[in-house]
């Protein structure tokens, strides 16, 4: 995320508190999956897909502010895309 983002991210954190940004988290991601569930009987679009995952996004990096897990969240993100690696050259 960008400084500005973060910044951002830290107002809505501190305007509407912790416990009510991570609930938002729940609630985005449940519209995400509902939102993918719906794709796949073509009532919705790649463009709804879109602002979900986006909405998602937000909520993820504000996660990371609230837990304070940025840098831990990036060591996981690295061990994993390797573990994909590796069973993608074991296929």
């Amino acid at each position: 995320m960008t400084g500005q983002e973060r910044e951002v991210f830290q107002q809505a954190i501190d305007a509407w508190g912790a416990d009510a940004q991570s609930l938002c988290l729940l609630e985005e991601m449940a519209e995400l999956q509902d939102a993918l569930c719906k794709y796949k009987r073509g009532r919705r679009t790649a463009d709804d897909i879109a602002e979900e995952v986006a909405d998602v996004g937000i909520m993820l990096d504000q996660a990371k502010l609230i837990f304070h897990i940025e840098e831990k969240v990036e060591a996981q993100r690295a061990r994993k895309v390797a573990r994909v690696e590796e069973r993608l050259r074991n296929q």
